[in-house]
């Protein structure tokens, strides 16, 4: 079976840093671009960070852009979100999503979703 689950989420205080991981098993994640998402209560999904399978080229949304950081590890079969400073707007349910082209960076439709990962930021 396919399975993409992240995990490393939970509550920080404001400034502090956690780093999610988005594993996935049943398929090789080298092959597949990844997009980190969240959704905070009351809010629509946003897009947060992608990094492509081929010369893992990232993205960042504006919101994020120099605190968070996507990284890969193919012999883990996981891609990190290093996030650092982080803000209490950054609370939300953080979601790993992985898509079949190994070029193409962020996606419109993704081929497999993680369950997410509660993140909190509050002092």
């Amino acid at each position: 079976q396919v399975h993409l689950v992240e995990s490393g989420g939970g509550l920080v205080q404001p400034g502090g840093s956690l780093r999610l991981s988005c594993t996935a098993s049943g398929f090789s994640l080298a092959y597949y671009g990844i997009g980190w998402f969240r959704q905070a209560p009351g809010k629509q999904r946003e897009g947060v960070s992608c990094i492509s399978a081929t010369y893992s080229r990232t993205y960042y949304s504006n919101s994020v852009e120099g605190r968070f950081t996507v990284s890969r590890d193919n012999a883990k079969n996981t891609v990190y979100l290093q996030m650092n400073n982080l803000e209490p707007e950054d609370t939300a349910v953080y979601y790993c999503a992985a898509h079949a082209d190994p070029i193409g960076l962020c996606k419109v439709e993704y081929d497999y979703w993680g369950q997410g990962t509660q993140v909190t930021v509050s002092s």
